[in-house]
């Protein structure tokens, strides 16, 4: 039985090259691609692929968001990043997603191809030099870097770090807390420069680090 693919990539000649590469594998079969996230996720649940090949840069929902979701929707369905970053930081927030896998996209047709088989017998691929070590290696770290930097933030400071982590909005947390919003957005500005996070999904991935949130 050959495995079922979703491209999602917002160029549409890199997808067409992808469709191409892969439909000259016997195993494999593109059964959709989608040109942004939203399309990406609407396809998977109609499509249920094997495996959702997903562009980690894109416009609207991030490749990181589509992975969320996806797993969310589709436990069974795994989902390969591609990525032009070899920064752990984008490998530890994409792993955090629940993606199965992380391509260069400067990577060989090889290593696209284990890394397809690799999500299909329930394993985690990383491109070359990316490695488990690197990721545990930098996940220790930041957990001792968080450790400190989080005794930096006030009490309230520090209860509306909890509460973003956590999903609310700003007007959730305000109600929560009886404040204006425009107090909670003081709040998360002086408590993400503090944390040096610049994105709410850096936050929870730091949030997760932290064991705040699973």
């Amino acid at each position: 039985m050959s495995i079922s693919i979703l491209l999602v990539d917002d160029h549409e000649i890199f997808r067409q090259g992808l469709q191409v590469l892969l439909g000259n594998q016997a195993d494999i079969k593109v059964v959709g691609q989608a040109a942004n996230g939203l399309e990406a996720v609407t396809l998977a649940e109609q499509l249920r692929p094997d495996v959702v090949i997903v562009d980690m840069m894109m416009p609207g929902l991030s490749g990181l968001d589509v992975t969320h979701q996806i797993r969310q929707r589709l436990p069974l369905c795994r989902v390969i990043v591609l990525s032009m970053h070899d920064d752990e930081r984008y490998v530890l927030d994409t792993l955090q997603s629940g993606a199965s896998g992380y391509v260069l996209k400067d990577s060989s047709t090889k290593d696209l191809l284990e890394a397809i088989h690799t999500a299909m017998a329930g394993k985690v691929f990383l491109s070359p030099p990316l490695s488990e070590r690197a990721i545990q290696a930098y996940i220790h770290k930041m957990k001792n870097d968080a450790a400190t930097e989080i005794r930096t933030l006030t009490y309230r400071e520090s209860e509306v770090f909890h509460l973003y982590a956590e999903g609310l909005s700003g007007s959730e947390i305000a109600k929560r807390l009886s404040i204006s919003i425009r107090t909670v957005e003081t709040h998360r500005c002086n408590l993400m420069h503090k944390l040096d996070l610049h994105t709410q999904n850096e936050l929870a991935a730091y949030a997760r680090i932290q064991g705040l949130i699973t």
